[in-house]
């Protein structure tokens, strides 16, 4: 018998429920009643129970009314938005599904849900029970303590005193003084002007308490002090609102500590309610029964399918009860019985291809020899026409397997390929994949050209929701409720890890078939949620789906490189770092590991003495590149640092590696292009990375040097210029803004004459570079503390020149201030097109992480629709590329920039044609502008 302590589980009820309502989509049962966060309520529960086995537990939650803070406090929590429509509507059926699932729940009268989840903690304390807390909420990291625990279910994070420590940078009986110092603007609980987190733990570290810091508040220099000492009588009032109470009177709610005892899920009255909100899968799950739809005989005349479900629930709810019939009507995505095929002979493969070439839409998949689509060989090929349904057809796998059948007898690769081609060729025949360019790549290695592609399970999770794991396991998991079978549970991890090609055919057949299957399950359960919002349906249709095709053929194309004019930079680079070593060694006055943070540190901070900017998580000096700028403006062995870093880097990751990438068949580097990757719809380029060559410093511009073209051809660039400044003034519709881009204006010379006061025509180069600045950093949201700093002024100019800038420009501060609460109340924004970028932190974050969401949500429009003019500009040049039947090719994209390879003979038509294109894929209320330029390296032609 253990004698271990026994567990209470308490769950932060109303934090959960806003996490569960912004962290999902707008989904909806059969009547149209909002259903995402009592999905995600439920599915976190269980997960937490599953996770923390507990002998009692209790879901806390907030009562409506004041707390004894209000009456302390009157503007407590003032600024918090009003709780969303769809989300109150969503309570009660919370409750209920909580009890259901054996949860407690606690709501006490004119007490807040910390402060009850605090008693209950030291009560347990008391019992000799253990507590662990699931929230997101930092100020509860206060109870922690060698018995109580914290863990965030969103993050994985769990705060145990060691934790919080490493989190904070002070131990949990310090965080009441810490949050006080630097207030909790959530609950709008002001701390000390201008002090915040680094300032607030430099204090504690040299003092130990908030007494201790305001009894010498008189020796605390600068700015801070004097903010300091001007709250010193409001502090003591901070500290007693951010602490939380542990010695409630909670008998109203709970009899004694008994009453929490687990009791386990309520099957009858869980079955009765996952009925009525329609989550099919749960139901049947617990039942073995399937829901009726009320809608089933309607869907049936209208449409031959059976009904689908919604995209992270069970199957049943729909996106938006405005949408609900929008979405053609799908199978259940749960079969009721699985059977895999391992075809291996002529008649099996012969039935497949009837299968397929009937079929109104195919999941493919291929299993291969590499992960690198330019050089992965096919070992077999997977197909999937129904859910529960699939095969896979080996072609390349060596050895026996262990029925011991010779595996060198199945079908031929050549044979399989010869049979397929006409299927896979064919445009009108619809085809699904996970990532499917991967295997558009795998067929072309094969001389195949796959074509049809109409669906991909990883961009229409990617338009659902851009910020969730896009990868086929992760998406079964959340979706389905299914684990799949992982790769590394079929050949093994690390050094031992084999090829899939030296997999037994059994074993390969179970884990590549069930990759078709669940690919089609998976796009039975989503696809009809990105039916049901036009702007999204637009997105995957119109741009994701075509640009994927379009990337594939770049990837393809490659792009030449002169590896001989590398490795003369890359002799000049070291060159160059040997004598910056030299000179480093001299401002030292001794030789050191320039590539050693912990020696640039003792060097910098215990013999040099510099000031020490910031700390590592362990307490060391921080040597980051950020540490060594702020140095560098005042001491010249930082700076020498710097410069070396920057060579290093461009070495070791551009000139030294980019000839070892060359594909020894093509001749060219072929880069990869992440689709679903940048939360805002970007692109990502990884081996190489094409995205990150520094072009601000010389030495990074010569790299693009090396990019050339072949024999009788030259590179072309075009680049959308000042892009994201004209969707601001597209999406602001500010008049000034939309007035000097349709004049034609140079913009930053337009902006310097409204902030100074000045004629355009007097504006000085200084005057336009800070107008630069403030354009461009606006959009970001940079504030005056941020512009001061890269301007070089004082903070009260700064704001002197945004204040300016706002009034000249007030569509522009009414666009930020409407998105801002647009985040807030929907969780997400859009493009201008109608992609949706999620903003998970913008309600239930840090006060940091909400920052950044703020500036994500006014940035991410902007950054989303570049994105989709970049994308749809690569689809309308392919598709003129293609029909004129011209030699040029696209070899690259860049940021807003697309760059091709033009013979010389199309260079004057496609000088004139690319920018027409490119400018007419979209009519925003400002003129799109797109700058083209010509060389024999991409540097040039730039």
């Amino acid at each position: 018998m253990s004698d271990s302590p026994k567990t209470l589980l308490l769950v932060d009820g109303s934090s959960y429920l806003y996490r569960a309502y912004h962290a999902l989509p707008d989904l909806r049962n059969g009547e149209g009643l909002p259903t995402g966060a009592i999905y995600g309520m439920i599915n976190m529960l269980r997960k937490l129970r599953n996770d923390y086995p507990a002998e009692y537990s209790a879901c806390v939650f907030d009562a409506k009314g004041k707390t004894f803070r209000d009456d302390m406090y009157p503007a407590y929590k003032e600024h918090r938005p009003s709780m969303p429509e769809d989300l109150a509507r969503q309570i009660e059926p919370i409750h209920e599904a909580v009890r259901a699932l054996g949860w407690p729940i606690v709501v006490v009268e004119g007490v807040e849900a910390d402060d009850v989840i605090g008693t209950l903690a030291r009560e347990a304390g008391v019992q000799g029970v253990r507590t662990v807390v699931s929230t997101g909420d930092k100020d509860l990291a206060q109870l922690v303590n060698d018995d109580v625990t914290l863990v965030n279910t969103m993050s994985g994070e769990v705060l145990d005193p060691a934790g919080v420590n490493n989190k904070f940078g002070v131990p949990p009986e310090r965080i009441v003084d810490y949050l006080s110092l630097i207030g909790d603007a959530v609950d709008n609980v002001p701390g000390v002007p201008k002090v915040g987190p680094k300032t607030a733990v430099k204090w504690l570290a040299e003092h130990g308490t908030l007494d201790a810091i305001m009894a010498n508040a008189a020796g605390i220099k600068g700015v801070v002090g004097e903010n300091l000492r001007n709250t010193l009588d409001w502090l003591p009032k901070a500290r007693e609102l951010v602490t939380v109470k542990t010695d409630c009177d909670l008998r109203a709610a709970v009899a004694d500590f008994h009453a929490l005892k687990d009791v386990g899920e309520d099957k009858e009255k869980l079955a009765a309610f996952f009925s009525r909100y329609g989550f099919k899968t749960w139901l049947r799950d617990l039942t073995g029964e399937s829901l009726p739809d009320p809608r089933a005989q309607a869907r049936a005349r209208a449409s031959a399918a059976p009904a689908q479900g919604g995209l992270f629930d069970a199957p049943a709810a729909t996106p938006s009860a405005s949408h609900a019939d929008a979405a053609p009507a799908q199978e259940d995505s749960a079969p009721s019985e699985i059977r895999y095929e391992m075809v291996i002979t002529d008649a099996a493969f012969d039935a497949w291809m009837q299968r397929i070439e009937s079929a109104p839409l195919t999941a493919i998949d291929t299993e291969t020899t590499s992960l690198d689509p330019m050089q992965a060989q096919l070992v077999g090929i997977s197909l999937s026409v129904e859910p529960g349904e699939a095969c896979y057809i080996p072609v390349g796998h060596r050895g026996p397997d262990v029925a011991g059948m010779d595996n060198h007898g199945q079908l031929s690769r050549d044979a399989v390929l010869a049979r397929m081609r006409a299927w896979l060729e064919d445009e009108s025949r619809p085809k699904l994949g996970q990532n499917i360019k991967y295997d558009m790549h795998v067929f072309a290695n094969h001389g195949v050209t796959l074509r049809g592609i109409a669906q991909d399970t990883m961009l229409e999770s990617y338009v659902l929701a851009s910020h969730r794991n896009h990868g086929m396991d992760s998406l079964a998991e959340r979706l389905l409720s299914l684990k799949t079978i992982t790769y590394e549970e079929v050949c093994g991890k690390g050094a031992s890890q084999i090829g899939f090609d030296q997999i037994d055919l059994a074993r390969a057949t179970e884990y590549a078939a069930e990759d078709a299957d669940v690919t089609l399950r998976l796009h039975r359960r989503m696809f009809p949620q990105v039916q049901a919002a036009p702007g999204l349906h637009r997105v995957y249709e119109e741009i994701e789906i075509p640009v994927s095709v379009v990337l594939q053929k770049i990837e393809r194309n490659g792009v030449l490189i002169d590896a001989q004019r590398l490795a003369a930079q890359s002799a000049e680079l070291g060159q160059r770092m040997l004598a910056l070593e030299q000179a480093a060694y001299d401002a030292a006055g001794q030789p050191f590991n320039l590539g050693s943070p912990k020696q640039i540190g003792e060097i910098l901070f215990n013999q040099m003495k510099l000031p020490v900017v910031k700390k590592t998580a362990s307490g060391a000096p921080s040597t980051d590149e950020e540490v060594l700028q702020k140095l560098a403006e005042d001491y010249p062995l930082p700076k020498v640092l710097l410069d070396y870093r920057g060579l290093a880097k461009l070495k070791s990751t551009y000139t030294d590696k980019l000839p070892r990438m060359v594909n020894p068949d093509t001749g060219r580097v072929h880069t990869s292009y992440g689709q679903a990757t940048a939360v805002t719809g970007r692109l990502a380029s990884t081996d190489p990375n094409l995205q990150n060559i520094p072009v601000r410093t010389e030495e990074g511009r010569r790299i693009r040097e090396a990019f050339i073209a072949p024999p009788g051809s030259v590179i072309v660039s075009a680049d959308y210029s000042q892009i994201e400044l004209r969707i601001m003034a597209h999406i602001s519709g500010d008049e000034n803004l939309l007035r000097a881009f349709a004049n034609g204006e140079d913009i930053h010379r337009a902006t310097a004459a409204e902030i100074f006061g000045v004629e355009r025509e007097a504006v000085s180069s200084e005057q336009r570079r800070y107008a630069k600045v403030i354009n461009f950093g606006l959009i970001y949201g940079m504030s005056a503390f941020g512009l001061a700093g890269n301007l070089g002024i004082e903070r009260e100019a700064a704001k002197h020149y945004i204040d300016r800038y706002f009034m000249r420009y007030p569509g522009v501060a009414q666009y930020m201030e409407s998105t801002r609460q647009t985040a807030r109340e929907q969780g997400y924004v859009e493009t201008v097109f109608g992609r949706r970028l999620w903003l998970p932190d913008i309600n239930g974050g840090s006060g940091p992480r909400r920052q950044a969401a703020e500036r994500a949500a006014i940035n991410a429009p902007m950054q989303g629709t570049a994105a989709d003019l970049i994308k749809l500009s690569m689809i309308a040049v392919q598709g003129w590329l293609e029909r004129d039947r011209l030699q040029t090719r696209q070899i690259m994209q860049v940021h807003d920039e697309l760059v091709l390879e033009v013979p010389q003979g199309e260079l004057e038509l496609v000088k004139v044609r690319l920018p027409e294109l490119m400018c007419s894929v979209a009519q925003l209320r400002v003129p799109l502008v797109a700058e083209v330029g010509t060389g024999a390296n991409w540097e040039e032609a730039h």
